[in-house]
């Protein structure tokens, strides 16, 4: 099972094209044709539907390819990329973009991966593009869109992370760090990588104990929420949990034997000059289980079993209890044990935040096809929406209510933002502001799952239940990538109801400005695609990952520009140039990584005599 909630409040998922027919038809007689799959050359049923959360209805969907464990995120237009799969859909590329006339469906690119894709792992850049990393039997990763060549960089990580036999590093964790790099994970350890360079910026040492977190010995983990945002260096934490001992898989396929599963979860601060594992104790062990951030900052675990491993009929003793992790905690005090569910939900099913507070839960099938009957866990179509404690009647009066800014809102980076809100009872202290990236889940990880804690900047009440909070949106797309963030009020940890869905603009290259070399400080900005160059004028582009050669009356640019989508730019010969991750107030890079020669002045990178700044 796959799935992913959209910008109009509806949740695709899929699960593969080769299980045989589903219990649902497509629409007006359609059927897939294809002489090459083995079980149902034609298919009249559906591997795919659109979820309507406000009605509670489902609409078929068509694929024409295998999307059998898949990955995939929105592009920052809402529109959903799915990538890869098995056999037919291996090197596919699947787009969906979200419609409310119901007529919108699945369009496949042929050829869209360079390399075969099944179990990797996609993440959203600050460009707008997607990485696409690992994959059985694939030590690298590429880009979609595709770029230029070489597309496909060799990972050897995900080499070293391979256990012989049992893999144990597929669906590799990563998440974007907030210095533009990606935190990657696999087995049981992690590295930060400059996937640009194609460098390992830092290692990280192996989670005591050594045991493996990754598919099929299959925990799952997130990045903790984000905050403080206005620092020079943001804190970032990833936690990960469950999993099985090495050699469980080996054990559950040949012998029949189901080790009990992990009970630790493993938490580590990435930007640490000497970051170390700390291992904390669940309440009860869990392989296969799902990591959820949950609007308030807390993590929903939920799913899976306490014996055995990922795959086709290895995983056993259903975990029915939900546990809730709440990060601010100290250590020890940090897990609450929930009500149970009755349905038990093993390998396949999957899990994801709603717009709503809640979260969907479905799914569950080990086996090889749809089953239903004389098997231990049946195949599992249902679907369930767990209500945090938070959506307790006893709660109404402290939820908030978002009055405005209103659905869809366009905002940009860096800048102070008002949100008005209603609540009927007491407002306790400074409410806090969230925004949450809508996850692609599968396989018991949440790919590009972020949460961020807006900075407060002034709190007021303007009448009996109406107040108005001014907080500053994120400083840049290293913290908040492009796209369309589900945004909540948080007050007493009771998140808003009916929160909106706000669109960040990504616009990279949206102005030019000049700064004189006399006069630092002032600047005019020139119109999209013009540029206004005088001698011994400093030309910049506005926004970082830049790339141009400024001197006296001088603009270089190499590579396109556009709004999203960019290709990066890099140097032309030797000149002087600022490009990669530099921040606003660091030095820039030159062609070969050395340092600028001059002095850095405030939201400028410079090398040589030229300046090139940027607007953050």
């Amino acid at each position: 099972m796959h799935m992913q909630l959209l910008r109009n409040d509806r949740v695709v998922m899929f699960d593969r094209t080769n299980f045989g027919p589903s219990n649902i038809s497509l629409p007006n007689g359609n059927c897939r044709n294809n002489p090459q799959d083995a079980v149902s050359k034609i298919d009249c049923t559906a591997h795919s539907i659109e979820y309507d959360v406000a009605s509670n209805t489902v609409r078929p969907l068509t694929v024409q390819s295998n999307t059998w464990c898949s990955s995939g995120s929105v592009r920052p237009d809402g529109v959903l990329v799915q990538t890869g799969g098995d056999r037919d859909g291996e090197l596919k590329a699947r787009i969906f973009s979200p419609c409310n006339n119901n007529k919108c469906d699945w369009v496949e690119i042929n050829n869209g991966l360079t390399k075969r894709r099944w179990y990797s792992s996609n993440h959203i850049l600050p460009d707008g593009k997607q990485i696409v990393i690992g994959g059985q039997g694939q030590f690298n990763y590429e880009f979609y869109p595709k770029t230029t060549s070489p597309n496909v960089i060799a990972l050897p990580f995900l080499a070293e992370t391979n256990d012989r036999g049992q893999e144990n590093n597929l669906y590799p964790y990563v998440f974007l760090n907030t210095d533009g790099n990606l935190f990657i994970f696999a087995n049981n350890r992690a590295i930060l990588l400059d996937y640009v360079k194609n460098t390992v910026v830092k290692t990280y040492p192996a989670i005591p104990g050594g045991d493996p977190r990754s598919y099929p010995s299959t925990g799952s983990a997130v990045l903790l929420p984000l905050k403080n945002l206005e620092a020079v260096k943001i804190d970032a934490e990833v936690l990960v949990c469950g999993g099985a001992p090495k050699g469980s898989y080996i054990l559950a396929f040949r012998r029949n034997t189901f080790v009990k599963a992990l009970d630790t979860c493993a938490r580590i601060k990435i930007n640490d000059e000497n970051p170390q594992w700390t291992v904390e104790k669940m309440p009860r062990a869990r392989v296969m289980g799902d990591m959820t951030l949950l609007p308030n900052g807390d993590v929903l675990i939920v799913n899976g079993g306490s014996s055995g491993s990922a795959a086709w009929e290895l995983g056993r003793e259903p975990v029915f209890v939900p546990d809730l992790y709440h990060p601010e905690n100290p250590v020890n005090s940090r897990f609450e044990s929930l009500n149970p569910s009755t349905i038990p939900r093993m390998y396949h099913s999957t899990a994801i935040l709603l717009r709503d507070g809640r979260v969907l839960v479905g799914g569950s099938n080990p086996h090889g096809f749809y089953n239903f009957t004389g098997v231990l866990f049946p195949t599992e179509l249902s679907l369930e929406a767990f209500s945090p404690v938070y959506l307790e009647p006893e709660f109404a009066k402290l939820r908030p209510k978002i009055v405005s800014p209103k659905s869809q809102t366009t905002i940009t980076y860096r800048k102070t933002m008002k949100l008005k809100f209603k609540v009927v009872g007491e407002v306790k202290g400074p409410v806090k502001v969230t925004m949450v990236f809508p996850s692609f889940t599968t396989h018991s990880f949440s790919m590009n799952q972020r949460l961020l804690v807006l900075d407060n900047v002034k709190f007021k009440r303007s009448k009996s239940t109406n107040y108005e909070v001014q907080v500053r949106t994120p400083r840049s797309a290293f913290v908040a990538p492009p796209g369309y963030y589900m945004m909540f009020v948080v007050n007493d940890n009771i998140p808003s109801e009916d929160v909106e869905f706000s669109h960040f603009l990504f616009n990279e290259f949206s102005d030019f400005f000049y700064v004189d070399r006399t006069m630092r400080n002032s600047s005019v900005a020139f119109p999209l695609g013009t540029f206004g160059i005088c001698p011994n004028v400093i030309v910049s582009v506005g926004f970082a990952n830049s790339a141009c050669t400024a001197a006296g009356g001088e603009l270089y640019m190499w590579g396109k520009i556009k709004n999203y989508g960019d290709d990066w730019m890099y140097p032309k010969h030797s000149s002087c140039i600022s490009w990669g991750h530099a921040q606003c107030g660091e030095l820039g890079y030159g062609p070969n990584g050395q340092k600028s020669l001059c002095s850095a002045y405030k939201g400028e990178y410079t090398r040589g005599n030229a300046c090139v700044g940027c607007d953050m």
